[in-house]
């Protein structure tokens, strides 16, 4: 693969920032800089598999560890409740520019969080995707937040294909008359078409809102296009930046200019005070997926994605949609081995490879124990994986797999897994890492 795909180049001079910046820490408090270097051994042994993680680069790591996060700065720019926020706004107005600019927006909030639209416009219902057909937690579940400010109703997939059925989705959302249509998704390996969700919106008198927080990556790298890409027909567009866009963990906002003066009251409405150092961080994850390397990293991810699944496919395991057109690949556990998700994601730890179980459509296991797992490229594709070497990791998920069984017939939580089998993967894991150093340089 393209070398240029591979984000966390790490210079001489970066690794010597990170060696003093942790004996800085060590100083300080010796076990947080034990952890910190913990983690990055742990990240080098561990296939990383899991779709809503990945590995921001040096310079967006380092954009966090400075004196910005010193500053109060509640309000937005050029209108704070604090004085001396000069640089803030200068960093805020680099990181929505670079926003803008690389989703085609009108607007871009980058402090996280959208406004509640329905006080000011007098309704409190939500229609969203369901959690087990691939929603989020977010998207109205009822112990959310979400699903305790508005009056929720959710639409699911169809129960043949695993499928967004538009058809099903407007006769709810007739019925229903939401405020607010949420599209976007967690965990559907496909990809909506957002001019007929928007068609359905507008049909209701709705307002479609679409979460990308896992694909903004891929709308950012030109792989979903068209009517795939929500920034021109939803009205608002909300987004994490550490997902498949590489960023610091936060969030942003885009929206038409129309909604711009509710969506910038998000502090101190609900906000204390924006992260001006993440702020920071966000405006590079920006610059840098403005690269046209990283359209190549987009296209890869998918590639990889669709690779892994047809790997998964030949070695018998069942796919939720019979596999992935995104960058996720849901695989039913239950159906493939007889476990539940809690017992393979466990597992599959245990042999090298990191994933988090998920609930498919219509789970029996519910939401804690689910009967799925759900895999994501983003995070192997910065590492510089390509599609030979996912035939190779499907390999070893369904070896580790097929060695594991409940470890009683009513188990949903424990688990047996042949040791030697266990000891095998992890080498290979170890051995397919060798190949692509995470942030090569740095020794701690």
């Amino acid at each position: 693969m393209n070398s240029q795909v591979n984000a966390p180049v790490t210079t001489d001079s970066a690794a010597v920032a990170y060696a003093a910046a942790l004996d800085v820490i060590t100083a300080a408090e010796p076990d947080v800089a034990a952890a910190i270097a913990g983690e990055l051994a742990s990240q080098r042994r561990q296939l990383k598999l899991i779709a809503s993680e990945n590995y921001a680069s040096p310079a967006v790591l380092l954009a966090m560890g400075n004196w910005l996060s010193d500053k109060y700065a509640e309000g937005t720019i050029d209108h704070r409740l604090y004085a001396g926020c000069e640089m803030v706004d200068r960093v805020e107005s680099i990181a929505a520019g670079h926003a803008r600019a690389l989703f085609g927006a009108d607007h871009a909030y980058v402090q996280p969080h959208w406004e509640r639209l329905r006080r000011d416009l007098h309704s409190q219902r939500m229609l969203g995707m369901a959690l087990d057909a691939g929603g989020h937690l977010t998207h109205g579940f009822r112990p959310n937040i979400s699903g305790k400010l508005f009056e929720q109703a959710s639409y699911g997939t169809d129960p043949e294909t695993g499928l967004l059925d538009y058809d099903s989705i407007a006769a709810q959302a007739r019925e229903f008359r939401p405020l607010v249509l949420l599209a976007g998704y967690s965990a559907y390996p496909r990809t909506p078409d957002y001019r007929v969700l928007r068609e359905i919106a507008d049909d209701v008198g709705a307002t479609l809102m679409v979460d990308m927080a896992h694909f903004a990556g891929l709308v950012a790298g030109g792989v979903l296009t068209g009517d795939l890409n929500p920034v021109p027909h939803a009205e608002i567009v909300t987004s994490t930046t550490h997902k498949s866009l590489r960023g610091p963990r936060g969030g942003f906002v885009l929206c038409g200019s129309e909604y711009a003066p509710f969506v910038d009251k998000g502090c101190p409405m609900v906000l204390g005070g924006p992260l001006p150092h993440v702020m920071a961080a966000k405006a590079i994850a920006f610059a840098e997926a403005r690269q046209p390397s990283f359209a190549a990293y987009a296209a890869a991810v998918v590639a990889n994605a669709q690779a892994l699944a047809a790997s998964l496919l030949r070695r018998g395991a069942r796919l939720v949609t019979g596999g992935t057109s995104n960058h996720i690949v849901l695989m039913d556990v239950a159906a493939s081995f007889g476990l539940t998700g809690r017992q393979a994601e466990t597992a599959l730890l245990d042999a090298g490879v990191v994933t988090n179980r998920n609930s498919v459509p219509r789970d029996p296991n519910g939401a804690w124990y689910t009967s799925g797992i759900r895999l994501g490229t983003p995070a192997l594709t910065t590492l510089g994986f390509g599609t030979s070497e996912m035939d190779e990791i499907a390999d070893i998920i369904t070896a580790a797999l097929r060695a594991t069984a409940p470890a009683a017939a009513t188990a949903k939580a424990k688990y047996i897994l042949d040791d030697r089998v266990a000891a095998q993967c992890r080498a290979r894991c170890v051995g397919l890492l060798s190949r692509h150093p995470l942030y090569l340089g740095i020794q701690l």
